[in-house]
C-alpha cells in the first residue's frame, strides 16, 4: 500500500510527465523508521521537513502538523501486513504540476512508501566495510546541499562507482576539497577522544541521526564532539571512522586505503542508542 495525499491505495498514478520531482527534482524527502507503530525521533524528522519546504517556498498546508505527520504514517503502517516490528517509511513532498522552472503554483502533494525490516533495533555490523574518497564530482558548500532533496546525482553516480570497485561507501568532498559525508550517511571522526564531525556549513546533509549521536556524545563521560571541517589527511590519522543515518544507525568504517580502524566508540554509541530509543 501507498499514502498518497492521506488517501491509502495500492498504486501510486503519479503523473510523471507532469511531476515537477521527477522532472526538476523540486521535491523533499524523510525517510524514517518506524518501530512498534512508533516514528523514532518523530519530532527532528517533522520540523527537518518544515525547515526544508520553507526554504525551498513550497506552501504548508495548515493541517499539516507533526501529528498529521504522524497519523498519514501509522495509517500506511498499519495497513501492511503487520508481521514485523519496524519499517523503513519514505515521505516525499513535492510541488504541484505546472510551469517550467518558476512553478505557477506552490502548493504540495506527497507520497508515503514502507518497506519492512528485518530487525527492529539497531545492529551492529561488523562485516568489513571499506570506503574510498569520491572525487568525480564535488558537492557544493551551500544551505541546498543540507536538504534532502530528491536531486541526489552525486550519491547515485557514486554509489556506481563504490560498486565498480568493491567498496562499501564513498566519502564526499565539498568544493573546498573537505571531506563532508558518506554516500548515505553522516561521517564521524575519533581521534584521541575526540570526535569530529563536519559542521553543516561545510555542505553535509542535516542528518537525523547526526543530531541523536550528537547529543549522546555531549553525554558521553569520555569523549568530547566538536563541529569542524575534516581534511582527508585526517582520516588516515583517526583511531575510528563510523558513518550514521535514522535506518543504519551506526555504521564502522572498517578500512579506507591502508588504514584499518577500530569499533570500540561505535559500539559503546550503538547501545546507547538502542537504551534510548526503548524509551521513546
Amino acid at each position: 500500500m501507498i499514502n498518497v495525499n492521506g488517501k491509502l491505495v495500492s498504486k501510486a498514478e503519479v503523473s510523471i510527465e507532469n511531476n515537477r520531482g521527477f522532472l526538476y527534482g523540486d521535491a523533499v524527502f524523510e525517510t524514517v523508521k518506524v518501530l512498534d507503530n512508533k516514528v523514532l525521533f518523530l519530532e527532528d524528522h517533522y520540523f527537518r521537513l518544515m525547515s526544508s519546504m520553507r526554504i525551498l517556498r513550497m506552501e504548508i498546508p495548515m493541517d499539516f502538523t507533526m501529528e498529521y505527520f504522524e497519523q498519514q504514517i501509522i495509517a500506511l503502517i498499519q495497513s501492511m501486513d503487520q508481521l514485523t516490528k519496524s519499517y523503513r517509511v519514505r515521505l516525499t513532498v513535492y510541488r504541484q504540476s505546472g510551469g517550467t522552472y518558476l512553478p505557477n503554483t506552490r502548493k504540495i502533494d506527497y507520497i508515503i512508501s514502507a518497506k519492512a525490516l528485518e530487525d527492529p533495533l539497531y545492529v551492529f555490523n561488523q562485516e568489513p566495510y571499506e570506503v574510498e574518497l569520491f572525487k568525480d564530482f564535488y558537492v557544493s558548500k551551500n544551505l541546498l546541499s543540507s536538504l534532502k532533496t530528491t536531486n541526489r546525482l552525486i550519491n547515485v553516480t557514486g554509489s556506481i562507482f563504490a560498486s565498480e570497485n568493491g567498496y562499501q561507501n564513498c566519502l564526499l568532498l565539498n568544493d573546498e576539497k573537505s571531506v563532508i559525508e558518506a554516500l548515505n550517511a553522516n561521517l564521524f571522526v575519533v581521534k584521541d577522544k575526540v570526535v569530529k564531525t563536519p559542521d553543516l556549513t561545510q555542505g553535509c546533509v542535516k542528518g537525523v541521526m547526526r543530531k541523536q549521536i550528537i547529543e549522546l556524545l555531549e553525554k558521553h563521560p569520555d569523549y568530547t564532539i566538536v563541529e569542524q571541517p575534516v581534511s582527508a589527511f585526517e582520516l588516515q590519522k583517526a583511531d575510528e571512522l563510523f558513518l550514521t543515518n535514522a535506518i543504519i544507525g551506526i555504521q564502522p568504517i572498517t578500512q579506507y586505503r591502508k588504514k584499518t580502524y577500530q569499533n570500540t566508540l561505535s559500539k559503546d554509541l550503538l547501545n546507547r542508542l538502542n537504551a534510548k530509543i526503548r524509551l521513546l
